[in-house]
């Protein structure tokens, strides 16, 4: 999908027009990002598409295809932070009062955003794929389809009871997400995960919420949470899965700047 996306994107900058691997040049390159900055596409997009570019380009070079002319050289291929999305306690608890009764679309949207937070900040895909067979004895057991890791959370009743509103999955899945057996599951998950974070959007208007809302904000929000409490690094890398601690310090480190705030304002009232 990465690659046919890569694709697509690079035909459209050049407008369909065919060109072999051995004339890409460093000019083509620069044009290509200049292109996508003047459609007002974010650096990391940009370096996503150059990356794989890049990575066909190599492959034509190791294999004597073709001799490196080096044409990403003056493009940017790197990932910059991203600006981590969390929501306090307090807009979360805003979410789950609203009565969205009249509107079942943007319930679900709702439900499935405190699902994945109930879940501790659950990735969507995980959510999609438990299994019936995962929740035995009051406890979800999973594994992380990025990582492998396994996962264990104790289910509660919170959990039960957004899953009570919906009738059971016709499927072997958990939650109200892939129903139809035999469907391509694949497609029904992402569709499904499009409709929602849709929904999640109007639902942020609603309350009054400046950032984006999706689906990812839950995880970021539910590690945020934790810190805010006081809860150990360990205990926070090994409720989300994160394979190491140095992982979660990444993670965290933009999500909230309020205690460093508080630091600079005290310094600044010292002068």
């Amino acid at each position: 999908e990465t690659y046919r996306s890569t694709l697509n994107s690079f035909k459209k900058f050049r407008q369909d027009e065919d060109i072999m691997l051995d004339c890409i040049t460093s000019e083509i390159m620069e044009a290509y990002e200049a292109w996508h900055k003047k459609r007002g596409v974010t650096p990391n997009t940009i370096s996503f598409y150059t990356r794989v570019l890049r990575a066909v380009y190599h492959r034509a070079v190791e294999d004597d295809i073709i001799e490196n002319r080096n044409p990403f050289r003056k493009v940017y291929t790197g990932v910059d932070k991203t600006v981590k999305r969390a929501l306090p306690l307090a807009v979360i608890k805003k979410i789950k009062a609203l009565d969205l009764s009249l509107t079942p679309a943007l319930d679900y949207a709702r439900d499935m955003f405190l699902m994945s937070f109930y879940l501790r900040g659950m990735s969507f895909i995980d959510m999609a794929f438990l299994k019936k067979t995962d929740l035995k004895n009051g406890y979800i057991t999973y594994r992380r389809r990025k990582t492998g890791q396994q996962l264990v959370i104790e289910w509660t009743k919170e959990m039960q009871m957004i899953l009570d509103k919906y009738p059971e999955n016709t499927s072997d899945y958990l939650l109200p997400i892939i129903r139809n057996p035999g469907t391509n599951e694949r497609y029904t998950y992402r569709n499904a995960g499009y409709n929602i974070n849709h929904n999640l959007k109007r639902i942020a208007e609603m309350i009054g919420v400046p950032i984006p809302l999706t689906l990812y904000v839950a995880r970021h929000s539910w590690a945020s949470a934790a810190k805010a409490k006081g809860i150990p690094l360990s205990v926070i890398s090994e409720g989300m899965g994160h394979d190491s601690e140095a992982t979660t310090q990444i993670y965290l480190a933009s999500l909230d700047t309020t205690a460093v705030d508080k630091a600079n304002s005290l310094i600044l009232k010292s002068l």
